[in-house]
C-alpha cells in the first residue's frame, strides 16, 4: 500500500485554453503566440474555427508547424454558424482540469496561466475572470488600472452575481459539465453568452472569483462600431437579464458604463488614428527628402 505524504503540495491544475474564431486572420497569430508564450505552459491551446472564409485556419496550421513542441490544436465547427456552438465544441473537447476561454483578439499576459492555476488552487473556486488591457488604445496601462477598479466596483454592487468576461475567463472542467446542458443556445444571437454562463453558474451555486493578476489584452475594435450597432451590442446585457428574469438593478451598471464611455473612447481612438496618420505622412516626406 502506498501512503501519501500529508504535507505534499497538491499538483497544480492543468489549464486548457479555448479560442473560438471566425474570420480572425488579423488577430489570431498574436492571440495564439501569446497563449503558448506563458511562464507556465498551457496544457493545450485549442482554436475552434467556425466556417472562416479568410486565412484563419491556414495561419493556425502555420503556427502548428512552426511550434511543434507547443500543444496547438485546430478544430473545425462547420455544422452551424455561431459563437455559442463554436465555444461549446472547444469547451467540450478540452482535456485540462481548468478550461480558459478567450477571444481570438485576446493577447494574454505571459503570467496568465500561472494566475489561473493559483486561483483554482482554491477548491471552492469554480470559475474566474480578470481585467483587460486594451492594447490598441492610448494610455493602455492607465486603462488597465481603470478597468480593474471598475470591475471591482461592479462586483461590489452586484453582490450575489459575479460575472465572467468572455475575453478573459476560466472554468473548472467539472463546473462546465454541470452547466453544459443548461446554457442557452441563443439561436437568434441576442444575448451576451458570457453573462448567460455567469447566470447559470450562479443558479448552480458555483463560485466565481475575480483575479486582478489574470490579465488579458484585447482589442477595442468594438468602439469602431456605428452608434446604432454599439447600442444594440450593449442591449445584449438587458436582453440576457430579461431572458433569465434577473431583476437586480445593480446589474444594469455595466451597460450604462459601456454607453457612457463610448463617445470618450471613440474620440481617443480617432485621435490616435489621426496622430498615426500624420506620423506616417511625416515619415514618408522625410524618406522622400532623403532620396532627393
Amino acid at each position: 500500500m502506498m501512503i501519501e505524504n500529508a504535507n505534499e503540495t497538491p499538483a497544480a491544475p492543468s489549464v486548457s485554453i479555448v479560442i473560438p474564431a471566425f474570420n480572425e486572420e488579423a488577430t489570431i497569430r498574436a492571440c495564439v503566440l501569446a497563449a503558448i508564450a506563458q511562464t507556465v505552459p498551457a496544457h493545450e491551446v485549442i482554436v475552434v474555427d467556425n466556417r472562416s472564409t479568410d486565412r484563419t485556419p491556414e495561419i493556425v496550421r502555420e503556427l502548428q508547424a512552426a511550434n511543434l513542441d507547443s500543444p496547438i490544436i485546430l478544430l473545425r465547427q462547420d455544422a452551424e454558424q455561431g459563437l455559442v456552438p463554436t465555444r461549446n465544441l472547444g469547451l467540450d473537447s478540452a482535456t485540462g482540469d481548468v478550461i480558459g476561454r478567450i477571444d481570438a483578439d485576446s493577447v494574454l499576459e505571459p503570467t496568465w496561466v500561472a494566475a489561473v492555476q493559483q486561483a483554482f488552487a482554491d477548491p471552492s473556486v469554480s470559475a474566474a475572470t480578470g481585467p483587460v488591457l486594451y492594447y490598441d488604445m492610448p494610455l493602455r496601462w492607465f486603462g488597465l488600472r481603470a478597468d480593474d477598479t471598475l470591475r471591482r466596483a461592479m462586483l461590489r454592487l452586484a453582490r450575489e452575481y459575479h460575472f465572467v468576461f468572455g475575453s478573459n475567463m476560466a472554468l473548472r472542467a467539472e463546473a462546465w459539465r454541470t452547466i453544459r446542458t443548461e446554457v442557452c443556445r441563443d439561436l437568434d444571437d441576442l444575448f451576451h453568452e458570457d453573462i448567460d454562463i455567469s447566470v447559470h453558474l450562479h443558479e448552480a451555486g458555483l463560485r466565481v472569483a475575480y483575479v486582478s493578476t489574470m490579465v488579458a489584452g484585447m482589442s477595442a475594435r468594438r468602439i469602431d462600431d456605428s452608434p446604432r450597432d454599439y447600442v444594440n451590442y450593449v442591449g445584449r446585457f438587458e436582453r440576457t437579464y430579461a431572458h433569465h428574469n434577473v431583476r437586480n438593478r445593480a446589474l444594469r451598471v455595466p451597460g450604462w458604463v459601456f454607453l457612457a464611455v463610448y463617445p470618450i473612447a471613440k474620440s481617443l481612438r480617432w485621435g490616435q488614428s489621426e496622430l498615426a496618420a500624420r506620423r506616417g505622412t511625416a515619415s514618408a516626406s522625410l524618406r522622400a527628402t532623403a532620396r532627393d
